[in-house]
């Protein structure tokens, strides 16, 4: 429904200026070659994308693609700086973020934080191809494609609009985020996860944008400039170490732990996923989680570690259920 209603919001703004969306449902290696190969290109442009199974649809793309006489090209997006682009001094890729933030400060330039433009003076430049008349050009309903309106606008309004509000709220409230982060009923966090998730908010607008507070002295924007690093480092840890995708611990001797198994740890998983613990913080954060697709970043931590240090229970069980319920996994 979050994605449906931003590439809606897309598709009008496009509308306005002369292009439009072309959306279909469906296998990538379908839709791609096929919706290409209808349109006439000579390129299919994208990003990069750094999980494993992201990474072999984009070869697969290519592959057909390429079978058509089609070109593929992608390029660095949802990230400041991307798999090798940060070292250590002797080489190598680091596994510690603080070491890795002070590298990656050091590496910022401010063209890395600029936003790309082009120019309108050449012929084309600019301008936005109208949709073809031959061509299918609606959005697929919700129902159509097997989903249903769920009411998230209520709560997450959609698209770039949407998080623009969010972040023109934050704003007012940032130079204190240092200290109110730390407090989940204090409304101290940005709340723009999903919409950097779904790449409905420039990275590089909200790292230039807490890079310049913070060379001005505020503690809270640069608390957060050390969240979005964060972001990056783990983009870079997935792009450098792929096996952690299907399972693997990152340090291997963690994949020695005996967890708790059989009837209990279902007991156990089961209170912990409905919110019934009885440690009141633990379940108020369940309960945040199963109502809203949201979960404060403090809480997340907190519910982690009890499921895995308190109850014994596997992490794979916890990430999983991550997974199925945080609108920004």
């Amino acid at each position: 429904d979050f994605i449906w209603q931003g590439l809606k919001q897309i598709d009008s703004q496009l509308r306005q200026m002369g292009g439009g969306l072309i959306v279909r449902f469906g296998k990538p290696t379908e839709c791609i070659p096929q919706i290409a190969k209808e349109l006439g290109v000579e390129t299919v442009f994208t990003n990069h994308d750094y999980e494993p199974s992201a990474i072999a649809r984009d070869e697969a793309v290519k592959s057909l693609l390429s079978k058509q006489g089609i070109e593929f090209q992608t390029f660095k997006d949802q990230v400041i700086f991307e798999n090798t682009e940060v070292l250590t001094n002797s080489g190598t890729v680091f596994s510690v973020f603080t070491p890795y933030k002070n590298a990656w400060l050091k590496k910022l330039s401010p063209q890395d934080l600029e936003p790309l433009s082009y120019d309108t003076s050449k012929k084309g430049s600019g301008q936005y191809a109208p949709l073809p008349k031959n061509i299918d050009q609606g959005i697929p309903t919700l129902k159509s494609m097997g989903f249903a309106l769920t009411g998230i606008e209520k709560y997450l309004p959609a698209g770039e609009k949407g998080a623009q509000l969010f972040l023109n709220d934050f704003l007012k409230r940032i130079d204190q985020y240092n200290l109110s982060r730390d407090f989940p009923a204090t409304k101290g966090v940005s709340y723009l996860s999903t919409y950097l998730r779904f790449g409905l908010i420039s990275i590089r607008g909200l790292v230039r944008e807490a890079h310049r507070r913070m060379i001005t002295g505020s503690m809270g924007a640069s608390t957060w400039l050390s969240e979005l690093i964060w972001r990056d480092f783990y983009f870079m840890i997935l792009a450098n170490h792929p096996r952690l995708a299907s399972g693997a611990s990152f340090k291997p001797d963690y994949d020695k732990i005996d967890w708790e198994k059989g009837s209990k740890a279902q007991k156990l998983f089961k209170a912990w996923c409905n919110g019934q613990t009885g440690y009141p913080l633990v379940d108020a954060a369940m309960h945040q989680l199963n109502q809203s697709g949201y979960m404060h970043n403090r809480l997340r931590m907190v519910v982690a570690s009890f499921l895995c240090k308190d109850l014994g229970i596997d992490w794979r069980w916890g990430e999983q259920y991550f997974a199925d319920h945080l609108n920004d996994f």
